[in-house]
């Protein structure tokens, strides 16, 4: 079954990108559901592993008020994320369990994930793509100063800590560099392309990748 994993920095509308890729392949979108398993293998409350990714500042009760009206944790509030090992939850037994349940879905279903390492926990699936979105600096402040309405100064903060924060949970969990682009069958730069043809480059790559690999076994 072919799997989508997709990241990029706040800012870029990876989360976006990955939607609109889901919706045309009509498959499932995963993002705020590995929180909610995460924390039921773990036996804890859904907002106890939450709370494992967001900062106690004064955005926390505007995250919570998107969170109470549906909204998912997407590029909005990535930027808000602290380094998971500064949270009490032991890092192997949540990392066993992201593992377990990002691999047990890319082996029973069609999906397009997005971020926690996907890219590198399904590196050797066999039919996967793995997707970095990424953008000039302005592109994407301007876009997290537009959906987080806060002011560039503050937006350059949260851009920093979450690109930091990414940066060393990557390297601490996977010893991977998260922005490595050998890391990734695709990078693709969003100010040149947009959301939707983003998306369909996403799906004609992930046919190539397909066919060649189909290709390749038959020989």
């Amino acid at each position: 079954m072919p799997v989508v994993t997709i990241r990029g920095t706040l800012g870029t509308g990876a989360p976006e990108v990955g939607r609109l890729v889901a919706e045309k392949l009509h498959i499932d979108y995963i993002d705020r559901q590995i929180i909610r398993e995460v924390s039921a293998r773990l036996n804890l409350q859904e907002q106890d592993v939450l709370a494992k990714e967001i900062t106690p500042t004064g955005l926390r009760g505007r995250i919570a008020e998107y969170l109470s009206q549906g909204y998912t944790v997407g590029d909005s509030f990535q930027g808000v994320y602290l380094p998971f090992w500064q949270m009490p939850l032991d890092d192997n037994s949540y990392l066993e369990a992201l593992k377990s349940f990002i691999t047990e879905i890319a082996q029973e279903h069609s999906v397009v994930i997005h971020g926690r390492g996907s890219q590198f926990i399904l590196k050797s699936h066999p039919k996967s793509l793995h997707v970095s979105v990424v953008a000039p600096l302005e592109f994407r402040l301007k876009r997290v100063m537009e959906t987080m309405k806060i002011n560039a100064i503050d937006a350059r903060q949260e851009m920093i800590r979450f690109d930091n924060s990414s940066r060393e949970f990557m390297k601490r969990f996977f010893g991977a560099e998260i922005e490595d682009p050998t890391n990734y069958d695709l990078v693709i730069n969003i100010a040149h392309f947009g959301f939707e043809n983003a998306a369909s480059i996403i799906i004609q790559t992930l046919a190539l990748k397909q066919a060649r690999g189909a290709n390749a076994a038959s020989k």
